[in-house]
């Protein structure tokens, strides 16, 4: 799927705002993430953090269980966006939660709040991830 650049800027705007939700107390480091799924519903997440740390939830999942928790169950884009130097990475918990509900043809748009960012495919951005 090619998307325009265009496109792209618009959905790291999104992420950028879905990160304003962030409750990040502990690390300070918030993150947003948008989704569209197969039926072009947009569904937003933040991170969400925890005093017991192993408890907190990435902006990618809180997207991501929000919207198949809603019937979602193929991602056709996703913007991840964080105060990076370089466009974030998700990860690999979420690089794996991700690839459950990813097509060949889901386009990912890793990003940055200067809007800088990187498309990538699933395999690329989780070769030999785990299936059944």
């Amino acid at each position: 799927m090619k998307l325009e650049k265009k496109i792209i800027l618009q959905y790291l705007e999104k992420a950028i705002e879905a990160r304003e939700k962030a409750y990040a107390p502990y690390s300070n480091f918030k993150v947003g993430a948008v989704l569209v799924d197969e039926n072009g519903v947009e569904t937003s997440g933040a991170n969400i953090e925890n005093a017991s740390y192993g408890l907190s939830n990435c902006a990618e999942r809180s997207a991501i269980f929000a919207a198949a928790s809603k019937g979602m169950r193929n991602i056709k884009i996703i913007a991840v966006v964080a105060d990076t130097s370089k466009p974030v990475s998700p990860c690999g918990a979420c690089r794996q939660v991700i690839k459950e509900f990813a097509t060949e043809e889901t386009v990912i748009i890793l990003g940055n709040l200067k809007k800088e960012y990187i498309l990538m495919t699933m395999e690329e951005l989780l070769p030999y991830g785990f299936e059944l």
